[in-house]
């Protein structure tokens, strides 16, 4: 979905839902055939969508330029496009638990630079560059001197890729790192002390607004360090984390939100950081928490339990007040069900922030 900014840009709204990835071709297409159906809902004239691939399927379509301009064709029958490709999951869509190769694993080098040589031949025409988003580096336990070695060679390698992706295609593709709780790349801190020694023409961060709050910074003054420090917001996933300002007196409501097999960080105000909500209730550090636990945009959560609606509001309003919009890419991702309410609730919202309808967009990059 293309928005307009009051500069006259185009800013993308891509959707995503909690769906495994498709393991084949025949599969990405049944997927699509879900996201042309939202399209039709909202009566928009495109809908922007967030691909996930597997490293398989990935590997095969970049050598394979038929399937790509079938996937092309698919895309553009359905009113649909990709200005996005994920990279942060590695998974096949099955059962299996596969081991996540980080940042000093080439196999991540390899993932990403098969989803850029992708996404060169799925972007709309008339676009110029997109965008992958990555794993931020890696956690941060067990990250030691070796790994940073083995990383600062690895992305150097992925820098001279992207490069090269671009002189074949005369498309720019840029990779953005998603900072969260317990990993290399965690708070603002964290991520300026890395893109330090990273290249920020091709680098930059994607930014999870639920993850964002659960460093408990604020907004504003997180994305004006990013801005000092020249590394690029490349895109923003809108999204609210759980907040209990009591914890005990939330306890029972908070247990609704535990699943075993997906932890949920539970972070506080003073620093403290728990890996799993379930550990939070047995252990519980003073509060009030907030929970790594996307909740829905446009409907809160029962009360005592809140979301953190005034950080992605903060966020965007700041990204978006400015004579140019800090960033090209918005991303929502919905659950089952509830995908039309809550892009439409969205497209409101950002209405209200001053990016135009649709139908008023313009192609211009």
């Amino acid at each position: 979905m293309r928005l307009r900014h009051h500069s006259g840009r185009v800013v993308h709204l891509s959707h995503g839902t909690h769906e495994r990835p498709a393991r084949d071709l025949p599969a990405v297409v049944e997927h699509l055939d879900a996201y042309a159906a939202v399209r039709d809902r909202l009566a928009v004239e495109t809908l922007g969508v967030s691909l996930w691939l597997p490293p398989t399927l990935a590997a095969a379509l970049a050598i394979d330029g038929r399937s790509r301009t079938r996937l092309r064709a698919e895309l553009e029958a359905r009113g649909l496009e990709a200005v996005t490709l994920s990279g942060a999951p590695y998974a096949e869509g099955g059962d299996e638990d596969p081991a996540v190769p980080d940042w000093s694993d080439p196999a991540r080098l390899e993932y990403t630079l098969d989803l850029a040589r992708i996404l060169t031949d799925l972007l709309p025409e008339d676009a110029v560059r997109g965008a992958v988003t990555t794993t931020g580096l890696g956690p941060r336990e067990g990250w030691d001197a070796a790994k940073q070695k083995a990383s600062a060679r690895i992305l150097s390698r992925l820098s001279a890729g992207l490069a090269e992706v671009a002189w074949h295609t005369g498309r720019a593709v840029r990779v953005g790192f998603h900072p969260e709780p317990g990993f290399v790349l965690d708070d603002t801190d964290s991520i300026v002390e890395a893109f330090g020694r990273l290249d920020r023409d091709r680098l930059g961060v994607c930014l999870d607004l639920a993850d964002l709050a659960c460093t408990w910074e604020s907004p504003v003054a997180a994305l004006d360090r990013l801005a000092a420090a020249g590394i690029a917001v490349i895109r923003v996933e809108i999204a609210a984390a759980l907040e209990a300002t009591d914890p005990v007196a939330a306890a029972e409501a908070l247990r609704g939100y535990v699943e075993a097999g997906h932890p949920h960080p539970v972070t506080n105000p003073a620093g403290a950081k728990v890996t799993d909500l379930a550990q939070a209730l047995a252990d519980f550090p003073p509060g009030p928490w907030r929970v790594r636990c996307h909740v829905p945009l446009h409907t809160p959560p029962a009360p005592p339990l809140t979301a953190t609606t005034e950080v992605w509001q903060a966020a965007l309003r700041h990204l978006l007040s400015g004579a140019h919009p800090g960033t090209e890419y918005l991303a929502v991702e919905s659950p089952a069900g509830g995908t039309g309410a809550q892009l439409a609730y969205l497209k409101s919202a950002l209405g209200e922030l001053g990016l135009s309808p649709p139908a008023e967009a313009c192609a211009a990059h």
